[in-house]
C-alpha cells in the first residue's frame, strides 16, 4: 500500500489558482522532493496535503484512505506532521514546552518520553537549549526545534517545508543528516519543499518540479541533478 497517493490536486484562493492539477504518489520509506521558484505551489500543495487550505479538487489518500476532506487534527491521528515554512515556535515558551505542543495528541507518557528522547539523539543541540526560551535561539536552532516538534507527533509521514531558509550553511548540513537518518534508521516518509533544489535532489529518491502550480518535470533525484531542464531552471548551471 502506497504511503500517499495526490490525484489531480487543484487548490484556489478566490479566483487565482495556486495548485493545478497536481498528480504524484510515494511509496512508504521515501523521500520526495517538491522544488521550484518561490510562488510555484509547493507550500500550498503541503497545506492541502495537511488539510490547512481546502481543496477546490482532487483526492488525497494517505495509506489508501481518501482524507481530502478531514480536519488536520485528524490527518495528524493518520500519522502525518507537518514543520511549516517560518518555524512558528512560541518565542516566550521554553523549548521542551514546545515540543510538547507537538505531543499533544499522544497519549501515553511513555511514548512522549521516547520521543523526546529521539529528538534530543537527533539534535543534541536543542536538548541543550531544552530550557531555554524558543525566541532566544538560532535561526538554525529554531528550525531544529519545529522539526522535533512536528516529530513528537509520532509521524509516518512528516513533512517539511523550507528547513534550509536563511540557515548558515554549517547548520544546513546537520539538517539535512537529520532527515536522511530519519529515512534510514526509522523508515520515515518525507516529503521536503525546498527552493534549495540541489540539497533536495541530493536527498530525494524521486523529485517533482512545480512552476504556476502545475508539475512540469519529475524523476529519480538523482536523475534530475543532470537534467539540462533543471540544471539551467532550478541549478543555476
Amino acid at each position: 500500500m502506497r504511503m500517499l497517493e495526490v490525484e489531480s490536486l487543484t487548490v484556489k484562493y478566490g479566483a487565482l489558482v495556486a495548485v493545478r492539477n497536481v498528480t504524484f504518489s510515494m511509496e512508504e520509506g521515501e523521500i520526495i522532493a517538491l522544488i521550484g521558484s518561490n510562488g510555484a505551489g509547493k507550500s500550498t500543495t503541503l497545506k492541502a496535503l495537511m488539510g490547512l487550505v481546502p481543496t477546490h479538487s482532487g483526492t488525497i489518500r494517505i495509506r489508501g484512505a481518501e482524507v481530502h476532506d478531514e480536519l488536520p487534527e485528524n490527518r495528524v491521528l493518520r500519522g502525518v506532521a507537518l514543520s511549516p515554512e517560518g518555524r512558528y515556535l512560541f518565542g516566550r515558551m521554553t523549548v521542551l514546552d514546545n515540543l510538547l505542543v507537538g505531543a499533544y495528541a499522544v497519549k501515553s507518557r511513555s511514548d512522549i518520553k521516547a520521543s523526546l528522547d529521539e529528538v534530543y539523539e537527533l539534535f543534541p543541540r536543542v536538548h541543550e537549549r531544552r530550557s531555554q526560551l524558543a525566541g532566544s535561539l538560532s535561526g538554525g536552532e529554531q528550525q531544529m526545534v519545529a522539526i522535533g516538534r512536528a516529530l513528537m507527533a509520532r509521524p509516518w509521514l512528516l513533512m517539511l517545508d523550507e528547513p534550509s531558509l536563511g540557515i548558515a550553511p554549517k547548520v544546513v548540513a546537520e539538517i539535512a543528516l537529520a532527515i536522511e537518518r530519519l529515512n534510514t534508521e526509522r523508515g520515515m516518509s518525507i516529503i521536503l519543499v525546498e527552493q534549495n533544489a540541489r540539497l533536495a535532489l541530493r536527498l530525494a529518491h524521486h523529485a517533482y518540479a512545480l512552476e504556476h502550480g502545475e508539475i512540469v518535470v519529475s524523476g529519480k533525484g538523482n536523475e534530475l541533478l543532470d537534467d539540462p531542464f533543471v540544471r539551467k531552471a532550478y541549478l543555476g548551471i
